[in-house]
């Protein structure tokens, strides 16, 4: 129950510098911890609906809704790609309207596709394109990652961003797994009819309102914050920012393109094992939200090793990992092909385990990415001519600019997947083809990766050309800062004695 001096107080913070230990101690972390908690049940609710349409697909019989399976799978690209696109606009939402002020919109706004699919779902009849632009709205819900993890970023200090970060894009990853699990207890309990999935839609009705009281009560507005996109701008002329949203793409794009896919690829494997259409749907789901809950669970530890470890290293770790988990779901797909496209229990076994070691590391991965924002720009901030609170004020509004585009581009690559799976099956009639793309992609990303951040450069390098050397001293110190003195010994750069250029 919300007290009176929580009903009156006032919710803008005219100054907030997190770096401040003193003021942190004094009761800031308290007020961080508050803003991080709704801020994280916000965004979990926005994942929720983003993702309504793996759910709704599971009450969508083909011969009821005449969409086939590469239809389905299109319907999980749309909102994908939209919310994909919102992130750019949403990173300086907060900053421009206020991180409280945005919450209770962006929440608010999850009414609109949500009622809409209430309506719809029990219209068999509609058209595709209705379903389609109906999904695509769904997509506001992709857009409150940006806004989300833009004001987190505000704050916290330096030293406890991975974690932080982490938590809060682990807890928002977390309504992917929740809104399936939802509709596991609707189709467990009454059945897959389509008319049931009104169920899951009143729930999240709900839902939303709170999560927009919560923000109202409890959030506040931080206005020493800038809403420009020029820090955007800034952000992407330096190159390892490029390199950043290539790697999010195969971690994050892997993440939220599975969750949308899982279940429909596990529907379909039970169907071609002789399941009725009601008995697979109800198999999926039993099965689908777990690889979305591990890798939202992992997410922080991501975070969390990249403050020890070193992002840079976490993320190699996590791509060489999915590069093995993915050979294990295409070698099983293959195995099933090689039975009429039946999937006999070991191969099932095989390739529900290989889809989850994709999410969990998928999860890791996600988290030390992210880390490696906010450390960069940090350090490429003490190159400014500026006092400490110019920095870091500069360091905070760049990096959180770049998380927005970095999650933007990263959505994509959940596109990307529902669309090459669409392709393969529609041209094939299986998978196999798809993780075969998929794991190159990820040994690709391997690659770049450890050129980028990790590869020894060469003796010509290291006393040649200016632009190498400055990079090499940018990546050494966002590396660094990480949280471990020692996280680049042995991994290959040669320190130097330069700070990068602003």
């Amino acid at each position: 129950m919300p007290t009176l001096s929580t009903l009156t107080r006032s919710h803008d913070i005219e100054h907030w510098d997190a770096e401040d230990v003193e003021a942190w101690e004094a009761g800031g972390k308290d007020v961080a911890r508050r803003n991080l908690i709704w801020s994280v049940f916000a965004e979990h609710i926005g994942f929720s609906v983003w993702s309504i349409w793996s759910v709704m697909v599971l009450f969508m019989p083909t011969d009821v809704f005449h969409i086939d399976t590469a239809g389905k799978f299109f319907l999980g690209a749309v909102p994908t790609l939209v919310g994909g696109v919102l992130r750019i606009p949403y990173t300086v939402a907060t900053a421009k309207f206020g991180g409280r002020n945005w919450t209770i919109f962006s929440a608010l706004a999850l009414l609109v596709p949500t009622l809409l699919t209430l309506y719809f779902i029990n219209q068999p009849g509609t058209s595709y394109t209705t379903f389609l632009i109906i999904a695509a709205l769904a997509g506001l819900g992709g857009g409150n990652f940006a806004s989300s993890m833009a004001n987190i970023n505000v704050f916290y200090p330096q030293r406890l961003k991975g974690w932080a970060l982490g938590l809060n894009a682990g807890g928002g990853n977390v309504g992917v797994p929740v809104i399936q699990l939802v509709g596991l207890a609707v189709i467990a309990a009454v059945g897959s009819a389509y008319g049931h999935a009104s169920v899951v839609c009143l729930v999240y009705l709900a839902l939303i309102v709170i999560a927009a009281a919560g923000a109202a009560l409890y959030m506040d507005n931080v206005r020493n914050q800038k809403a420009d996109y020029g820090y955007m701008v800034t952000a992407l002329k330096v190159p390892q920012s490029w390199v950043i949203a290539f790697l999010y793409i195969g971690t994050f794009g892997s993440f939220i393109g599975y969750s949308f896919a899982f279940g429909q690829v596990l529907q379909i494997g039970f169907v071609a094992g002789g399941d009725k259409a009601a008995d697979a749907a109800l198999h999926a789901a039993q099965i689908a939200f777990i690889g979305p809950l591990l890798g939202s669970l992992a997410r922080p530890y991501g975070g969390k090793w990249a403050d020890r470890f070193g992002g840079s290293r976490v993320t190699l770790f996590s791509f060489g990992v999915m590069t093995v988990a993915a050979l294990v779901v295409a070698g099983a797909s293959a195995v099933a092909d090689g039975n009429g496209h039946v999937p006999s229990g070991g191969v099932m076994v095989a390739l529900v385990l290989g889809f989850i070691a994709l999410f969990v590391v998928s999860g890791v991965g996600n988290g030390s990415v992210t880390k490696i924002i906010p450390s960069v720009f940090e350090a490429k901030s003490r190159g400014l001519e500026m006092d400490s609170a110019g920095r870091a004020a500069w360091a905070q509004n760049t990096s959180g600019a770049l998380i927005g585009f970095v999650g933007a581009i990263g959505a994509l690559g959940g596109v990307g997947i529902n669309l090459v799976l669409r392709s393969s099956y529609a041209s094939t009639k299986s998978a196999t083809t798809a993780f075969w793309v998929f794991m190159v992609f990820y040994l690709v990303c391997a690659a770049v990766c450890w050129a980028v951040f990790l590869r020894r450069p060469s003796a010509g390098h290291a006393s040649g050309s200016d632009v190498v050397t400055e990079a090499e001293s940018f990546v050494l110190d966002a590396e660094s800062d990480s949280g471990h003195g020692d996280s680049l010994s042995g991994s290959g750069f040669q320190s130097t004695n330069r700070r990068p250029r602003a």
